[in-house]
């Protein structure tokens, strides 16, 4: 799952109370303000080791339909926890921190059940086009951002209840938020360098369908609107810098742009001459052999065999592109993917 960024920060607390132990919690009556955050925090934190879990397994797994199980029992966990704090009275008569909460669950849990569910089903069809596979990012983004506010929402009630309950804080991420945290802004960088590579090779499956139909019309366009994105995503690809000095995802996917723009304004030509002159051969065979051999001339004789050399030309050029195409596709893929798997292993953790 690409996430854009989740801050999910917990808080130290270093209590000027002259309490040094904290009674165990009983039927939820609190007799300090520490303890009371505390219970918030630990239903707070359990949600956060679940999250940073299905993170993790989203980071490193290309399909978020397999790791949908983890969605499911984080959707349990966030109801529990969501279900606990509602039954939590206020303090004092004080209870922005406990509704802040409250809430944030509660979007988490909408979140879970509905936008995640929904993505889950964008992921299907993403593939298909440029412009799905761009809607099905956004809407995890947007979806991340939602939590992202809610997350800010409470974060700025624990200061509030600290401040006025004269609790001494210490505003530190635990390592769950740090990861979650690294793990939206890898997630996001990474998103910018694959709708880039995405577009042209999406492209380029449009330019091989064209060419396994033999629509010579529809080669020249798809070559041409492959050529055009190629260039382009290189230009955006020159504004991108690498992620903590790592360009290797940047550098694979230039690599992949600049084979699509060498199969555009080169290759591809050879592959459509070959189809050109299959054509040609086709009439002149049809034309030759429907002529009894008293009728046929010297000319026929000559242009006919012209015909046959030029495709049989044709055929050796293009069985031997195709194959070179081919070897090079498949190993540029390869490492695309190997280099984004190593990527991901090195910056999330």
């Amino acid at each position: 799952m690409e996430m854009r960024k989740i801050n999910l920060v917990w808080i130290t607390l270093f209590v000027v109370f002259s309490l040094i132990n904290v009674s165990p919690i009983c039927a939820q009556k609190f007799s300090n303000p520490v303890s009371y955050m505390e219970y918030i925090s630990m239903e707070h934190e359990l949600i956060s080791k679940n999250m940073w879990d299905y993170i993790k397994a989203s980071a490193h797994s290309k399909r978020m339909s397999k790791i949908d199980k983890k969605r499911k029992e984080l959707i349990s966990t966030t109801a529990i926890a969501k279900r606990k704090i509602e039954r939590m009275p206020d303090y004092e008569g004080y209870s922005d921190l406990r509704d802040s909460v409250v809430s944030y669950l509660g979007l988490s849990y909408l979140m879970l059940t509905e936008d995640y569910a929904e993505i889950v089903d964008l992921e299907e069809i993403a593939e298909q086009s440029y412009d799905l596979m761009e809607a099905y990012l956004l809407a995890k983004e947007r979806a991340n951002e939602k939590m992202d506010q809610a997350s800010l929402m409470v974060n700025n009630e624990q200061k509030k209840f600290a401040e006025k309950y004269d609790i001494n804080l210490i505003d530190s991420q635990n390592k769950i938020a740090q990861n979650l945290e690294k793990a939206g802004e890898v997630i996001t960088y990474y998103n910018k360098v694959y709708l880039i590579f995405f577009k042209s090779y999406k492209q380029e499956a449009y330019l091989m369908d064209a060419l396994t139909r033999a629509d010579v019309n529809g080669i020249e366009q798809n070559r041409s609107t492959l050529l055009k994105d190629s260039d382009e995503g290189n230009k955006k690809l020159i504004e991108i810098k690498g992620y903590a000095g790592d360009i290797s995802i940047k550098r694979s996917c230039q690599q992949l742009l600049n084979f699509y723009k060498t199969e555009a304004s080169t290759k591809t030509p050879i592959l459509t001459d070959f189809y050109l002159k299959k054509e040609k051969f086709e009439k002149i065979s049809t034309a030759f052999e429907a002529k009894r051999n008293s009728e046929k001339t010297q000319d026929d004789v000559d242009n006919f065999n012209k015909a046959v050399s030029d495709y049989n030309n044709a055929i050796k050029s293009y069985n031997r592109t195709n194959d070179e195409l081919n070897n090079m596709r498949n190993n540029l893929l390869e490492n695309w993917n190997k280099t984004v798997n190593a990527f991901m292993d090195k910056h999330v953790p």
